[in-house]
């Protein structure tokens, strides 16, 4: 049992000193700033992976209340969740490249997403496009990869190259035989007609 406590008070050291040299890195002002926190997170999140592997400990929530004391307000459980996720779903990722795309504010709008070919999407779009966050939440709102036919996923997913057309959809073309009055095409037959040739 002691030995048990002593392993979870390591890790706890481990979490907190990460964190504090964190926040002493924050106030550099400069361009590896940000990417020393994306790093700081994901190395948090893999500790609590290990930290927490027996269910029903709550080592979450017993390290976040601990931080919040100790070091700051804002390392409480749902922080501590989110890095936790953070890892678990960048872990089979090559990080070293990952790191250093996006910020913490883009791995955020991220997390919920549970397609890794759909968040590798979303990475190379921020990549190519700078995306900011928002612009990210955006498309992701939109549901854009969703979007993509099948085809063009597999492209993707095989980094083949993609064209433009690739990511336009064709149009559905409505061939006016198949409307009784061409005069007056009403909305409710378009919705009716395109529902079914889909």
């Amino acid at each position: 049992m002691k030995k048990t406590k002593n392993l979870k008070d390591n890790y706890y050291n481990k979490i907190k000193e990460k964190l504090i040299e964190d926040i002493a890195y924050s106030a550099i002002k400069d361009m590896s700033k940000e990417r020393h926190t994306v790093q700081t997170n994901y190395e948090v999140g893999k500790i609590l992976a290990e930290a927490g592997k027996n269910y029903g400990e709550n080592i979450i929530g017993k390290y976040a209340e601990k931080l919040v004391a100790e070091v700051h307000k804002k390392y409480h459980e749902r922080t501590l969740r989110r890095y936790r996720q953070f890892y678990l779903t960048f872990e089979n990722q090559k990080w070293s490249q990952a790191a250093t795309i996006l910020n913490w504010s883009h791995y955020v709008e991220l997390l919920p997403l549970k397609n890794s070919n759909a968040i590798l999407y979303y990475i190379e779009q921020c990549k190519q496009l700078h995306l900011t966050r928002n612009k990210l939440r955006n498309k992701i709102k939109s549901k854009e990869y969703e979007r993509l036919d099948d085809e063009t996923k597999l492209k993707l997913i095989n980094k083949e190259e993609i064209t433009l057309n690739d990511l336009i959809p064709n149009p559905i073309i409505i061939k006016a035989s198949s409307i009784e009055d061409k005069e007056h095409i009403k909305e409710y037959m378009l919705k009716k007609i395109i529902i079914l040739r889909n």
